[in-house]
């Protein structure tokens, strides 16, 4: 490997699919990243935005290249964000049912020299949900750090999710295939 990958990512779901991967990397945090974004960016570059300002918060050494990605859902011209109580995760899936959105994932990849960013859009359809379906969802999972209030790996997706078009593993976070891609196009692995 050219370089020491460093995932700057405290979600479960992104270590996970960065360990299906089977590339060593490690874990740096930095708290209090501003993940505000200006108007009118459209969705793909809304968390391209968010990954490269991530970036910015990190310092590195020649031998190591960061990897920083935002998430967000996109349905009718809005972005579904991270809930912020189970009201607000019930109201986002009563939005979702019966509807496609678009589940946007920016990556960035930095080393001292250089950037690079790419955006992966996968579109994901729900079918009908009761309500009582979507609070017993929402009780029971707590989907209050996922944007849009769901995880597809999670019961919701099982029972909800009736197309998918696109990176399933987008839709959890990280769209794997295409970093993988990125970073053999960059000499990295």
């Amino acid at each position: 490997m050219s370089y020491r990958l460093i995932l700057a990512s405290n979600s479960p779901r992104r270590r996970e699919l960065m360990d299906g991967l089977g590339i060593p990397y490690e874990v740096r945090l930095m708290p209090g990243i501003d993940e505000s974004y200006p108007e009118g960016l459209t969705p793909e570059q809304i968390p391209v935005h968010i990954s490269r300002q991530k970036a910015a918060a990190y310092t590195l050494t020649d031998d190591e290249m960061l990897i920083t990605a935002d998430t967000i859902v996109w349905l009718d011209g809005q972005v579904l964000g991270k809930p912020t109580d189970e009201d607000d995760a019930c109201r986002m899936l009563q939005l979702l049912r019966n509807h496609t959105h678009q589940v946007v994932t920016g990556v960035t990849l930095t080393t001292s020299t250089m950037q690079h960013s790419f955006a992966a859009v996968s579109d994901v359809t729900f079918g009908p949900l009761t309500d009582d379906e979507i609070r017993h969802y929402v009780t029971q999972y707590r989907p209050l750090d996922k944007a849009g209030a769901y995880g597809i790996q999670e019961w919701i997706g099982y029972v909800g999710v009736t197309a998918l078009r696109g990176s399933y593993f987008n839709v959890m976070g990280l769209p794997v295939q295409r970093l993988y891609t990125e970073l053999k196009r960059l000499n990295a692995i």
